[in-house]
């Protein structure tokens, strides 16, 4: 029995240690609800689109809600995928580089694995078809492909005769940053244009004309890294439409040394067709300023997050004011972060139309411009809302082109909203990588929901909530799920507000994920409201999608409160039927004295404080941890547990100011001194005594991966099997026999019962389910426990 209660320790201390570990983890990040990927597929909440089992290297993904298709650009290959469920009925187009282009790409030094075609530009040349362009092993290439004019068209074909040189139109090398946009039929697009990637430009193409930025012009650009762009009217006059690019780049000190990285936004005229005499096929409205993504510090420090990581322009219902959502990094060796800030189209155009920024010599700072501004305002667009004194940019005055020349940079930076960024983490070595955004109506406003792609095959699911009594931000952390099952750098986010999917993107393939699953907090009013989640809303019988008023007809009542997640106030004195009227779980629990001893007890949601209380003896009393008590993440461990330990033990949560009685369980001690002199006793007995109906062996020392039970049952009576069971009702007394009976039983016996056990997953309500069915508890862990 001694060796029993060793083995027993040991394997508790390893998963206490295990146990911490969780812990700290969980401590630095914690989202309301963590799905695995396994979970997240149970629960067909996920599809996930693979190449053959290969590596897909998705460089650029393309929605096409009017075939039912997204589009993905990979290595050597293009897909279709059904936006219904991306991995049936895909279409495929393989278009890899020749023989003969790897075999000159390999010449010039490149590896094997850089001379393949990898499409960098997917853009929706018309309604039928397509433009793609692929790096072509260092030698870009173009070319048009045929989509059909309906979904029932079904078509997908590579059009031959329609390959065209992809020089200026893509770039070379297939890890250079890239933004391209295409409107009216004119590609937009910034990149490096040549093989060694010293000419950043941002392009416009079309049939007839090719205008880009000066060529080695510092002032312009300086060694940009291109980020987003997108075509953004200003009012209903199509010739004064402007496309907004964003990018990082360098700042230059007075010897011409690369300095500080600054995110900026730059802007040009869509009908810009530059100048007559000078800027000849070179822009005449470029101009561009900086995004501010800082925390104000201590004696007016700012930290900044200057590294423009990802942008998601969240456009509206006439396109003219859409809000702005960059993810930035920090640049700084020291100090790690990321931040989420978002702008106002107002102020970045106020920014456009205020001073221009000017410094007499390099040394000097920046000022603003005082001089005389030249008419037409340098950068404004040849169109009726200006005037109309001028039918094209090739009319404007040389003056007009000197200026914007000489003065690209605006004075005043955009700030973001709220004067901060709405989301900061500035802990754990996670990285955020891609960001999506979707606008949701809740019963008490609207909110945005941020899908943030992470570089371990993670999308967290956030919203924020302004304070505006308080001038203070709250960032709230729905879901973290994880998309795929081997950790990967998400590298395209897409979301389908109207079909309420997203689409994720990753070298292990595409996965079609579901915005929402209301069902998964439960089916309480209480666990619905402080879910917060602006989806869903408890309707009298379940938690299920909220829809606003008139868009849903006959709604039952309904309870939802995002901004501050009061169930107190909403769920409180609700009349339910005694069916409907949820019970917490029972339990009972066997410990033996001096032993190691585990009540389990995991919250639905991961930011619920767990509070544990004592019921003995009509007294009630909240149970503290001490040296012998841990409270960990998976309930309450006794190290060593006591005789006067047992009674009943009452897991509550409290989150919000809602408590919620989760778990009740009863703690029986069994007498540690008994149970070895039972054993002793029943191994110096006589030989030919019957069999013990609950023969045992001792396993081997559980690792890390391996169960917490230290007690391995043998299927098969050993030859020195004893009929010690009831020796322990002996010594114990009659009393205990139902107990120690059941103890032996969950422990020692039903191996068969247990392995089928250990592959089911048990609810924190204590339902279980098996593989591919679905439930309503969120966050299941396997049954572990020693409940003997």
């Amino acid at each position: 029995m001694a060796e029993c209660i060793r083995t027993v320790y040991l394997t508790m201390m390893l998963l206490y240690l295990v146990l911490l570990g969780k812990a700290h983890t969980a401590q630095s990040i914690y989202p309301r609800i963590r799905l695995s990927h396994n979970e997240l597929w149970q629960l067909n909440r996920t599809w996930v689109f693979q190449a053959h089992g290969a590596s897909l290297q998705p460089q650029t993904m393309l929605l096409d809600e009017s075939h039912d298709r997204i589009y993905v650009g990979a290595k050597n290959a293009l897909f279709s995928l059904s936006l219904d469920q991306v991995n049936t009925h895909h279409r495929e187009i393989q278009w890899a580089s020749t023989e003969s282009q790897i075999e000159e790409c390999l010449m010039k030094g490149r590896e094997k694995s850089e001379c393949a075609n990898y499409i960098k530009v997917l853009q929706q040349y018309n309604q039928t078809h397509l433009l793609v362009c692929g790096t072509g092993a260092f030698n870009p290439v173009c070319v048009l492909v045929r989509v059909g004019h309906t979904r029932q068209d079904k078509l997908f074909s590579l059009e031959e005769d329609s390959i065209m040189s992809g020089r200026g139109r893509c770039p070379y090398d297939p890890n250079s940053p890239s933004t391209s946009t295409l409107s009216r039929g004119e590609l937009y697009i910034g990149l490096y244009t040549d093989y060694w990637e010293n000419d950043g430009a941002f392009c416009r193409l079309n049939n007839q004309t090719y205008t880009r930025t000066e060529r080695d012009d510092r002032q312009q650009l300086n060694e940009p890294k291109f980020v987003g762009s997108a075509v953004i009217p200003d009012n209903d006059d199509r010739d004064d439409d402007k496309v907004y690019f964003f990018f990082t780049e360098r700042e230059m000190n007075a010897e011409g040394v690369n300095k500080a990285v600054y995110t900026r936004v730059g802007r040009i005229c869509a009908n810009d067709q530059g100048g007559q005499r000078m800027l000849v096929n070179r822009w005449s409205s470029f101009l561009k300023t900086r995004l501010i993504c800082s925390v104000a510090g201590p004696n007016g420090i700012d930290t900044h997050f200057d590294e423009l990581e990802d942008v998601f322009v969240l456009k509206n219902k006439d396109g003219k004011n859409p809000e702005i959502f960059g993810l930035f990094s920090t640049t700084s060796a020291v100090f790690k972060g990321f931040a989420v800030c978002v702008y106002h189209m107002d102020d970045i155009r106020a920014a456009f139309n205020g001073p221009f920024a000017y410094r007499e010599r390099p040394e000097h700072h920046w000022t603003p411009y005082e001089g005389r501004v030249p008419y037409p305002r340098p950068g404004s667009c040849a169109s009726k809302v200006n005037g109309g004194g001028f039918s094209s940019s090739k009319e404007f005055p040389d003056e007009v082109l000197r200026f914007v020349r000489s003065h690209p940079v605006m004075y005043r930076p955009v700030l973001p909203q709220h004067q901060r960024p709405v989301l900061l983490q500035t802990e754990g070595r996670r990285k955020l990588t891609q960001i999506a955004v979707d606008r949701v109506q809740a019963q008490d406003g609207h909110y945005h929901v941020l899908y943030i792609g992470t570089d371990d095959s993670v999308v967290l699911k956030v919203i924020t909530i302004y304070n505006k009594d308080t001038d203070s931000m709250e960032e709230v952390l729905l879901e973290e799920l994880q998309v795929f099952k081997v950790p990967a750098p998400i590298r395209e986010i897409i979301i389908s507000p109207k079909r309420q999917q997203l689409y994720v993107g990753s070298e292990v393939g595409v996965a079609q994920v579901r915005l929402h699953q209301c069902d998964l907090y439960g089916s309480e009013c209480a666990d619905c409201c402080l879910a917060r989640d602006p989806y869903c809303a408890w309707d009298g019988l379940t938690c299920s999608r909220y829809y606003p008023a008139g868009v849903y007809p006959k709604r039952r009542f309904r309870r939802q409160d995002i901004r501050h997640g009061n169930a107190v106030q909403l769920c409180n004195g609700l009349q339910m039927d005694d069916e409907q009227r949820p019970r917490s779980e029972e339990r009972r629990v066997y410990g033996v004295e001096s032993n190691s001893t585990l009540l389990e007890c995991v919250p639905r949601s991961l930011q619920a404080k767990v509070l544990w209380f004592l019921q003995k003896d009509e007294e009630k009393h909240e149970v503290r941890g001490d040296e012998r008590v841990i409270m960990t993440t998976h309930g309450l461990l006794f190290l060593r547990v006591r005789s006067s330990d047992a009674g009943v033990y009452v897991c509550q949560t409290a989150e919000h100011g809602y408590v919620h009685t989760l778990l009740r369980i009863s703690l029986h001690v069994l007498r540690g001194e008994r149970v070895e002199s039972a054993i002793n006793r029943a191994n110096e007995g006589d030989g030919e005594k019957a069999a013990a109906p609950c023969p045992f062996s001792l396993g081997p020392l559980p690792g890390p991966s391996s169960s917490p039970r230290a007690l391995v049952p043998s299927s098969v009576p050993g030859p020195h099997s004893r009929l010690w069971y009831k020796e322990f009702l002996q010594l114990i007394g009659y009393g205990d026999a139902q107990r120690v009976e059941e103890y032996c039983e969950r422990v020692w016996c039903s191996d068969k019962k247990r392995k089928k056990g250990k592959r089911k997953y048990v609810s924190p309500g204590g339902e279980k389910r098996g593989k591919g069915r679905r439930e309503e508890n969120s966050h299941r862990v396997p049954r572990q426990t020693l409940d003997a």
